[in-house]
């Protein structure tokens, strides 16, 4: 009976949001459609809750067990706390004189350039990955090759004096777009199958089993 009630409440939460899109929007806001959404935003707020805090127990383990890595978990946890302590107590953004919080000076000093040192390191992936993808193996692999060359000529100076822009604005517009708005349709396809599978009942990941 529990599992019965379980997914009446999945196929009503289901398919109420769906409804909403064949509404006026105002009337939208004003029904149950808009409580759904506002639900939403505080279960997102609860699971973000439960985020921390299942971080905060599997790095207390680590550093209570001293596995490798734990020094990187006290680090973790301490700019946490800080994080969280500055943003609450002083609040984020900048003063009315034009400086700043501790916490977004933290931000922008730390995080940031970490975050410009993982981009940089990507691009070396990057090419590590184009390096064996280019080899002129196969057809397909030729045509990669081919495009890639042409569109990385067209964005520096010497693709400008050959005249390359154009060509890669229309490989960039025309095939990859085309490739690009496949996937998008297959995702969104395969999404739809997945969520009436879940408003159908026949998959209960709420409920850890599916049939």
């Amino acid at each position: 009976m529990n599992k019965q009630i379980a997914v009446i409440i999945a196929f009503c939460a289901g398919l109420l949001p769906i409804i909403g899109f064949f509404i006026p929007e105002r009337l939208v806001r004003e029904s149950i459609v808009g409580t759904f959404d506002n639900w939403l935003i505080i279960v997102s707020a609860f699971a973000l809750v439960l985020g921390i805090v299942s971080v905060v127990k599997v790095n207390f383990l680590k550093i209570s067990r001293q596995q490798k890595g734990w020094i990187n978990a006290v680090i973790y946890l301490l700019a946490l706390f800080l994080m969280a302590i500055l943003g609450i107590t002083m609040g984020i953004g900048e003063r009315e004189d034009g400086s700043v919080t501790p916490f977004t000076w933290m931000f922008r000093a730390m995080v940031d350039p970490m975050t410009s040192t993982m981009f940089s390191l990507l691009a070396f992936f990057i090419a590590s990955a184009a390096f064996r993808a280019f080899r002129a193996r196969t057809v397909e692999a030729t045509l990669l090759l081919i495009a890639a060359t042409i569109v990385m000529l067209g964005r520096i100076d010497l693709g400008t004096s050959l005249k390359i822009p154009e060509l890669t604005e229309w490989i960039m517009n025309t095939p990859n777009m085309a490739a690009q708005r496949g996937i998008i349709i297959g995702a969104a396809l395969g999404g739809a199958s997945m969520a009436l599978r879940v408003i159908l009942g026949i998959e209960r990941p709420y409920l850890g089993q599916s049939e």
